[in-house]
C-alpha cells in the first residue's frame, strides 16, 4: 500500500498544485482566480482526492433536520460546483439557494439546475445576500480554512439562519490548518457560551481527502482528517403539533 508519501505523490503533480493554490498564502483576488480557472477540473480533481466532506456533512444536516426537508430554505455558502447541492437534493432537500465568490464556479453550479437562486458573495468580506432569519439551514462545507473563509464569518451565517435552524460546517484537520481550527472553534464555542445556538454534533472524520504531502497526512495513512459540526441556532422553537 505504501505510505502516506507514495499517497501523495500518487495525486496527479497538477491536483497537488491546484490545492496549494487556494490553500496558499495570495491575496484573496489571486484566489478567486484560481477558482474560476479551476472549475472546468474541480470536480475531477477532488474526485481524485477521494474528497467526502459533501456527502458527510449532507448526511450529518439530514439525520439532524427534524422536519421535513423539501419544504426548508437551505444557503449552501461557498457552493462551488454544486457537489454539496447534489448530496442535499439526494437527500430530499429541494429549496436551494448558493452564493460563492468565484463567477467561474457559479457558472459550473448553475448548470446543474439544482439552485433556484444563486448569487456572487465573498464570505467574510461582504455581507450574505439575504435578510435576518431567512433560511432554515445554512451550509458552509471546505471553505472554512487557512486562507479562505474567516472564523468570523460564522456570525453572518448565524444572522441569516432562522430560530431553530441548524448550521452545517466543516473544516479540516491537517497540520497546515491546526491555528485556523482553533481559532473557529473557539469562536463556536463562544457563540454557545453566549447562547446564540447550541451544538448538535461535532464528529470527527480520519478518512476525510487523501493527503496532498506527506507533512500533512495523518499518521502515515495518507489522509487527512476532518470535522463535521452542526449547531441549532437558539432559541430553539418548539416542534409544531399536528
Amino acid at each position: 500500500r505504501g505510505g502516506a508519501g507514495a499517497a501523495g505523490m500518487r495525486l496527479p503533480a497538477g491536483v497537488r498544485e491546484r490545492v496549494a493554490a487556494v490553500h496558499g498564502g495570495a491575496a484573496l483576488p489571486e484566489r478567486l482566480r484560481v477558482y474560476d480557472g479551476w472549475a472546468d477540473r474541480y470536480e475531477q480533481d477532488v474526485a481524485a482526492l477521494e474528497y467526502r466532506a459533501p456527502h458527510l456533512a449532507a448526511a450529518s444536516l439530514a439525520f439532524a433536520f427534524p422536519a421535513p426537508p423539501a419544504g426548508a430554505r437551505l444557503l449552501d455558502v461557498a457552493c462551488g460546483t454544486g457537489l454539496v447541492a447534489r448530496e442535499l437534493h439526494r437527500r430530499g432537500f429541494r429549496c436551494l439557494h448558493g452564493v460563492d465568490g468565484s463567477e467561474g464556479m457559479l457558472d459550473r453550479a448553475r448548470s446543474t439546475g439544482l439552485y433556484q437562486q444563486l448569487r456572487r458573495c465573498v464570505v467574510g468580506r461582504e455581507p450574505l445576500p439575504a435578510p435576518a432569519e431567512h433560511y432554515d439551514a445554512v451550509t458552509v462545507v471546505g471553505a472554512l480554512g487557512e486562507g479562505q473563509v474567516p472564523s468570523t464569518a460564522v456570525t453572518e451565517l448565524l444572522r441569516v439562519t432562522k430560530l431553530g435552524g441548524f448550521l452545517c460546517l466543516t473544516t479540516r484537520s491537517n497540520p497546515s490548518n491546526l491555528r485556523y481550527k482553533a481559532e473557529l472553534e473557539a469562536a463556536l464555542a463562544e457563540l454557545e457560551r453566549q447562547g446564540a445556538w447550541q451544538k448538535v454534533l461535532a464528529q470527527e472524520v480520519e478518512r476525510w481527502e487523501r493527503a496532498t504531502s506527506e507533512e500533512e497526512s495523518t499518521q502515515g495513512t495518507g489522509y487527512i482528517s476532518g470535522v463535521v459540526y452542526i449547531y441549532q441556532k437558539c432559541p430553539v422553537l418548539p416542534l409544531e403539533e399536528g
